[in-house]
């Protein structure tokens, strides 16, 4: 499960889990406190009860328990791990050979990892930072192996969405259950070509994957200074597109920024379709967050989401992940999501601290908010559409600096320090009467304070 979920993921969820009894159909396995096991039932309980019939067809049924006082964990182990027979049998049942996935999609062979169905071109919400390599993709799962798109290369930061959209592409191939597909990350693939080499079984393993009809690569950087294995992806990637195979490869940076891998491995990698995935803009992160709140079910304000959408820029991942929990704290107390619920139960992601906000920043983010020009902020023009978030910089001014009334009137234009002072009155007001500008003003407090 680990080359599923991830190093993280494991890590904090499943690296702690023991193995217990068996008990004829049913294996026990044992987790330190009644949390974890609770969240692992709910999270992974299928997929662990799937994964353990695989290896034992004779286990229907994976049992979780809390850890009591005499079960004693095993010791970590450092450096490569040995596959362990945890159980004695009285005759157990002959494993399949290795192979790659088969005609039909089924991704239970050790050689590929399983595709996530929720990664699906319908799932994947597309805006301009993404619609090139959006359309790219949907181009190689139309029509593999079509002259320059092999091999299909995409790049981009974390948690952009490379890893979704190469699921995609996958789950549309494998369809019509014609096309043989392996989904690997290059962590994996070197861990397969390792374990090859000392099981001396490296025909074996090159001939599996040159086998199949689309070979899929993720985070290729994990191969800079792994040069044994950078010579046989370069190997298999040749015999695969000689064959008129599709190759598929994502990384953090383009084939030419890759420094550390091949000169001949670089250039190959660049001759097909090389598309960039660019960092999210905000009306895609919303965009983004308004698809999967209401596929979760929960009411989510208009004014949380705007405010997620200005505080996590940079991981889709990591957004939609703050989403995901602020669904659970709802769903686990029964509470209405607000602004001060969020900002309470994503303190940690907000990384919220303390800081000394400038009366130019909040004229720049009063500005942007409300779409008017930075120089109206000190302009002498008196329309109610710049006046009215002129008199929020104010009123947000004397809220978060420690500026006197007549400096903060220096800085909008000169004015009077009792403009200031009407100000601020007159935004307390309106506050008071109308509660959805009051939520747009506590926003902009918000994101001035985080």
């Amino acid at each position: 499960m680990k080359s599923e979920v991830g190093d993280v993921e494991y890590r904090t969820w499943l690296q702690q889990i023991v193995p217990g009894p068996v008990d004829g159909d049913e294996v026990t396995l044992l987790l330190p406190t009644r949390f974890l096991r609770d969240w692992v039932r709910s999270q992974y309980g299928d997929r662990l009860s799937t994964l353990w019939n695989q290896e034992i067809p004779t286990i229907r049924r994976v049992e979780l328990q809390v850890m009591r006082p005499g079960d004693v964990p095993r010791p970590a182990v450092a450096g490569p791990v040995t596959e362990p027979t945890p159980f004695p049998t009285t005759s157990p049942p002959p494993r399949p050979p290795e192979r790659a996935q088969d005609r039909h999609g089924d991704a239970r062979s050790d050689l590929a990892a399983p595709l996530d169905p929720r990664f699906t071109f319908d799932t994947f919400i597309v805006g301009k930072p993404n619609e090139f390599a959006y359309a790219c993709a949907r181009r190689v799962a139309e029509k593999p192996s079509s002259a320059g798109f092999n091999p299909l290369f995409l790049y981009g930061g974390v948690g952009l969405g490379k890893t979704h959209l190469m699921h995609a592409i996958g789950a549309e191939l494998m369809r019509g259950g014609q096309i043989s597909v392996a989904y690997m990350s290059a962590e994996k693939f070197m861990y397969r070509f390792i374990a090859a080499i000392r099981s001396q079984s490296t025909v074996e393993f090159k001939d599996q994957l040159r086998s199949v009809d689309v070979l899929m690569i993720d985070d290729l950087q994990f191969l800079i200074g792994k040069d044994n294995t950078q010579e046989e992806f370069f190997h298999t990637f040749n015999a695969l597109v000689d064959a008129g195979r599709q190759i598929i490869v994502s990384a953090d940076k383009s084939p030419s920024d890759l420094s550390g891998l091949e000169d001949r491995l670089r250039t190959r990698l660049g001759c097909g379709m090389v598309a960039d995935i660019h960092a999210t803009t905000f009306e895609l992160r919303i965009s983004i967050l308004e698809a999967k709140a209401a596929a979760s079910g929960v009411t989510i304000p208009a004014k949380v989401l705007e405010f997620l959408a200005h505080k996590i820029t940079t991981n889709v991942r990591e957004l939609e992940g703050a989403l995901n929990r602020l669904v659970a704290h709802a769903n686990l107390f029964g509470r209405p999501i607000t602004l001060e619920s969020t900002q309470e139960v994503l303190h940690d992601i907000l990384k919220a601290h303390d800081r000394r906000v400038t009366i130019e920043e909040i004229q720049r983010k009063v500005a942007e908010h409300w779409n008017i020009r930075l120089t109206d902020m000190s302009s002498a023009r008196r329309a109610r559409a710049v006046a009215r978030p002129r008199q929020v910089a104010m009123y947000l001014a004397k809220q978060l600096t420690s500026r006197s009334l007549p400096e903060i009137g220096r800085k909008f234009g000169n004015r009077d320090h009792t403009t200031v002072m009407h100000a601020v009155s007159r935004i307390t007001e309106l506050m008071e009467r109308d509660t959805a500008f009051a939520e747009d003003v506590e926003l902009m407090r918000r994101m001035l304070e985080s």
